[in-house]
């Protein structure tokens, strides 16, 4: 693990790299590293995340900057232009149920082949999927997803990568950091070793790549 820069952090991310970006309505989302990627003017990223941030926050800034051909996430409402890039056909959105967003990104971590899920049997979910059924009920086979980089945010970091979210800001990040090639965590605050508790660590170091510290506080 190296305490980088955001911009040292962000420097192997070139265009058409696939992203994972931790956050729920921007909550949880590191915003300086979106700063980041935002200065590299990067183009056709693939970006999984919960949703698609607002139009001044989070994943919705780098939306704005034409910066993400394919958005796969939850949820888009909070971002009016996500819905006009994907009709407009300037971006491809593809929606999946949370839940089974989330399990996906866990299979992913996982080194899983996929999960079965009922979520969306009958819909147009389960279009082009494999259905397999099981003691005589039907599951829709959902695939794993994996990123080249994730990109998290902690509350409290220490000096070997460890991380500590608080309250919701945890949310999708701890999952995010074990299904991608390249995990860069930035904090608000980065402490030295054994001052956070260990039953309060919710990301290993094991799994963080870059640290990143000056992430703005958000109680």
């Amino acid at each position: 693990m190296r305490k980088v820069s955001p911009q040292e952090a962000v420097a192997s991310i070139n265009d058409g790299a696939v992203v994972m970006i931790g956050g729920f309505m921007s909550n949880g989302t590191p915003e300086i590293l979106i700063d980041a990627l935002i200065e590299k003017n990067l183009k056709n990223l693939t970006i999984i995340a919960n949703d698609g941030g607002t139009l001044d926050t989070g994943i919705g800034r780098l939306i704005k900057t034409g910066a993400v051909s394919r958005l796969i996430a939850s949820h888009i409402g909070l971002n009016p232009l996500t819905g006009q890039f994907m009709n407009e056909g300037k971006m491809e959105v593809q929606l999946v149920p949370q839940g089974t967003l989330a399990e996906q990104i866990r299979a992913g971590g996982a080194g899983l082949g996929g999960i079965l899920t009922p979520t969306g049997l009958g819909t147009e979910i389960e279009e082009g999927k494999q259905v397999i059924e099981v003691d005589g009920t039907n599951f829709v086979l959902e695939k794993p997803l994996k990123a080249d980089f994730a990109l998290i945010r902690a509350s409290i970091a220490d000096e070997k990568g460890n991380l500590f979210y608080r309250a919701t800001t945890r949310n999708f990040n701890p999952m995010m950091a074990t299904a991608a090639e390249t995990v860069i965590a930035a904090a608000e605050e980065i402490v030295a070793a054994g001052d956070i508790q260990a039953e309060s660590v919710a990301t290993p170091g094991i799994f963080v790549d870059f640290l990143v510290g000056g992430e703005p506080y958000v109680d």
